[in-house]
């Protein structure tokens, strides 16, 4: 039997017990720092199959990981499980109606994320075993990715120090090997202190907080023609020092997040914004402090990593889709603009136009990309897969698990990952994932031109974004 299939066949042995873990994290979403169920169901499986599991990672109740076998090479699988608020969804129904109005739902499909990269940890340990194959297989059960950065603190806790690679992948509409980068960013919040008085009466005895928040404010808009294009400055208030409008504010926070492609334009972009802050503060004879929350680090895509994982998501293929996925997976399209309707550029740009559309008009994804290397180009979004990234190579997969169009963070995502479709696309990455680990087990070459290639791509180590003395918001 050839390794592929073996490799298949070990996942496919056990698919039921995968997607009743999916549908089990699915039907009890959790958020960051708070994912207790999803955790435990995931150490459940992780005890069930032998794997030693530790358990408070970095501090954090919820992070945890399963390790089996011994020696090197130490390969570890990434999963997440946290869900978002506000995206509960009846699972496969292609009309908006929630399970609990207003209630959370995975609508960025991490309950496929941690039972897909859990099967894969699974299938690779059952190799192990039935060869005598040699090196350790960890599944790290990372929480908080949507809000929270638990990968960065554990990141910077040395939880991922002992790994030779990490992988990981993510839901989508697509099925292709991560060849670009993401933003990095950090978040802050700035507090005012001034002074309150009335302010018909006797302003000239006030000093506003909300003042110097409008005056930082104008400050960073100046600012934004002054960087570089792709950076992103936002910010909201979450303090404006009360309703009353005859009142001189005492007191205002805003908050702000800075993005940019690279960690080291954020660190610097911050320096600029505080001084912008301080600005502020002298303007208005008020006081300011600010707290850095969290942040993570721009993702860095291995290629000879890639390249591998590429050519394994290539052997297993595209989810093997049924014409009852396809008709459901219609049925959501029709629910998505015509911007989302249209044909993705990666598709056009690997198969031409017809072809795309024709694979478009289908509904789901069912040819798997192939794989570009432009570490240059920054999605415009962030993961803190980027903090592993800069500890250790890695590599990052996408799997369709939603129909083509489908965007993260919404209710067709959160219905479509706890259907057959999910399902599908959670199996199908387990045996790419797996099939991964296992050559990299097989020829450990691969593995030593990783991390040559990673001592060039992050040559001063690990630029942690988050200072030490901040912890994770429990």
């Amino acid at each position: 039997m050839e390794l592929r299939d073996k490799i298949c066949s070990l996942v496919d042995a056990k698919a039921d017990c995968f997607v009743a873990l999916n549908d089990r994290i699915w039907a009890t979403p959790e958020l960051d720092f708070k994912e207790t169920k999803s955790a435990a169901a995931l150490i459940e499986v992780l005890k069930a199959e032998g794997f030693q599991v530790e358990e408070g990672l970095a501090g954090i109740p919820t992070a945890f990981m399963g390790s089996w076998g011994s020696g090197r090479p130490i390969i570890g699988i990434l999963g997440e499980y946290d869900a978002l608020p506000g995206l509960s969804q009846k699972a496969g129904c292609p009309v908006k109606e929630p399970v609990e109005e207003g209630g959370n739902g995975h609508g960025c499909g991490h309950c496929a994320l941690g039972s897909g990269s859990l099967a894969a940890a699974v299938a690779v340990k059952d190799y192990m075993k039935e060869t005598g194959m040699t090196g350790t297989i960890r599944f790290y059960g990372c929480p908080a990715e949507e809000h929270g950065c638990g990968k960065t603190f554990m990141t910077r806790e040395g939880v991922f120090d002992e790994l030779d690679a990490a992988l990981t992948w993510h839901p989508g509409d697509s099925n292709s090997v991560w060849g670009i980068s993401s933003l990095a960013n950090r978040h802050i919040h700035f507090h005012f202190k001034g002074k309150t008085a009335h302010a018909a009466a006797a302003p000239q005895l006030g000093r506003s907080a909300l003042d110097a928040c409008e005056l930082m404010n104008v400050g960073v808009n100046y600012l934004r023609e002054h960087i570089i294009p792709e950076a992103r400055i936002h910010y909201a208030y979450l303090d404006v020092g009360g309703d009353a409008p005859n009142v001189v504010q005492g007191t205002a926070t805003t908050y702000y997040m800075i993005r940019a492609p690279k960690i080291k334009q954020v660190l610097e972009l911050c320096e600029r914004v505080y001084d912008i802050a301080r600005g502020a503060a002298l303007m208005t004879g008020t006081e300011v402090s600010w707290e850095i929350k969290q942040g993570l680090c721009d993702y860095i895509p291995n290629r000879a990593l890639s390249e591998l994982a590429a050519e394994c998501m290539a052997e297993v293929g595209a989810p093997a889709f049924d014409e009852a996925d396809y008709e459901l997976a219609r049925k959501f399209r029709a629910t998505l603009s015509e911007r989302e309707q249209a044909a993705p550029a990666a598709l056009v740009k690997a198969f031409g136009a017809q072809e795309a559309q024709e694979i478009t008009e289908g509904g789901l994804c069912n040819v798997v990309l192939p794989y570009i290397h432009m570490p240059e180009i920054a999605m415009p979004g962030s993961t803190d897969v980027g903090d592993v990234s800069y500890a250790v190579p890695t590599a990052q997969m996408g799997m369709a698990t939603a129909a083509i169009g489908t965007g993260a963070h919404t209710w067709q995502m959160t219905a479509q990952v706890g259907s057959s479709i999910g399902h599908k696309g959670m199996l199908a990455v387990g045996k790419a994932l797996a099939l991964t680990a296992v050559r990299m087990f097989q020829d450990p070459s691969v593995i030593e031109r990783a991390k040559e290639e990673h001592k060039q791509n992050a040559p001063e180590g690990y630029l942690c974004p988050i200072p030490d003395d901040v912890k994770p918001s429990l």
